[in-house]
């Protein structure tokens, strides 16, 4: 693999020398999200490979090009897994991509993030200089955690080339309740009071059933733990419910599993765009944030992840400023996750981030200036141009 990292460095150091920008890819996956995709393309897919891993420590060194289903298919084997669960969102995610794209799953709220599992990376800065940060504990970081730092920069800081990951064993047991008849409000507060209690409550997500008639409201909530926790809080939070006149049914695993890998994945039926104009909005608030209701749009039916922190819905790109000026009313932010197919590149005229505030993107600016300083890396996936 040492020729497939020179090749990589040396790239970097001639598109320095020359004035060119790099684009930074690895399976391509995630090519629908952000502002604008410019550059040459410098793909990372060769420099791959599982460097080592100590399932009885519970890390592992993985070299960026590496496939993420193969990473997860080698902890897997040791009954171990990424308790973030981080999207694919195709088949040819690496695990530098899941990195710099920083996306996590149904756990997050409870898991945890990408960074949180970050212990060390080396990576190419725009000099072309291979460094080294963290390494393969938890206590390792003096000064600024600058390995955690490339989690969700999506490429603009730097070429990640291998990174150190804390992995944790598969739960013992696992349960999905199925809440039917909860309307968003029930949910949410439902939600809220078990948020509060120690039960081994691992993800959630309401949704609301258009196609069924009548139209319908379901709390899905997954439960992960020890087995007599899990079934402790399964006859708990189900009798919970049920006080509130929800009918709730134990789900399948099998068909659980499924449903919330397709969850994560955006392969579930609400992420179907339901017209050619509509582009799929985030809205990331704080999980006690109030039933947000966003009036004048055609679909205002919602999808609401992470315990009520994660809020998705379908709205045209002239919706913009109203769904962020909602999102800062509660303390979040709204990004426009996927453009629509009838006319991405100017609904994205209206912002895919809401923008920073001046102290924020100082920082930003200068840390850009510090790792990159000759502008080598394309930032405009994540900045208007």
């Amino acid at each position: 693999m040492e020729a497939q990292l020179n090749s990589l460095i040396d790239a970097v150091r001639q598109a320095g020398a020359d004035g060119h920008v790099l684009r930074l890819r690895g399976g391509g996956s995630k090519d629908f999200w952000g502002q604008s995709l410019t550059g040459e393309v410098l793909g990372t897919r060769a420099y791959r490979g599982i460097v080592s891993y100590e399932p009885s420590e519970l890390v592992v060194t993985v070299r960026c090009g590496t496939p993420l289903a193969e990473l997860e298919a080698a902890l897997a084997e040791k009954g171990q897994c990424l308790a973030f669960e981080p999207p694919h969102f195709g088949p040819g995610a690496t695990v530098g991509g899941m990195v710099a794209a920083g996306l996590s799953g149904p756990a997050r709220a409870t898991a945890g993030a990408v960074r949180d599992y970050v212990l060390g990376a080396r990576f190419i800065n725009g000099l072309g200089e291979h460094l080294t940060f963290g390494g393969q504990v938890m206590k390792n970081v003096a000064g600024y955690d600058v390995s955690r730092l490339m989690a969700g920069s999506w490429g603009t800081l730097g070429l990640i080339t291998e990174v150190s990951l804390k992995v944790l064993p598969v739960a013992p047991a696992e349960a999905t309740l199925m809440c039917a008849g909860l309307p968003q409000k029930a949910a949410l507060d439902l939600l809220h009071r078990w948020g509060g209690q120690p039960l081994p409550l691992n993800s959630s997500a309401w949704v609301r059933d258009t196609t069924a008639q009548p139209v319908a409201d379901y709390l899905f909530v997954r439960l992960r733990g020890a087995v007599a926790a899990v079934q402790s809080a399964t006859a708990r939070m189900g009798a919970d419910a049920q006080a509130l006149g929800a009918q709730v049914t134990l789900m399948d695993k099998a068909e659980a599993t499924q449903d919330w890998r397709a969850s994560g994945e955006q392969t579930l039926q609400f992420f179907e765009a339901p017209a050619p104009d509509a582009c799929l909005w985030r809205l990331s608030v704080p999980q006690t944030a109030p039933v947000l209701d966003v009036p004048g749009l055609d679909h205002p039916s919602q999808y609401i992840e992470w315990q009520g922190a994660q809020r998705w819905l379908w709205a045209p790109a002239s919706a913009a400023v109203a769904l962020r000026e909602l999102a800062q009313s509660v303390g979040g932010h709204a990004t426009l996750f996927r453009a629509s197919s009838a006319h991405a590149e100017v609904d994205k005229i209206a912002g895919v981030n809401t923008p920073l505030d001046a102290v924020q993107q100082r920082v930003q600016q200068q840390l850009q200036k510090q790792l990159d300083p000759k502008g080598v890396f394309a930032t405009g996936r994540l900045h208007p141009l």
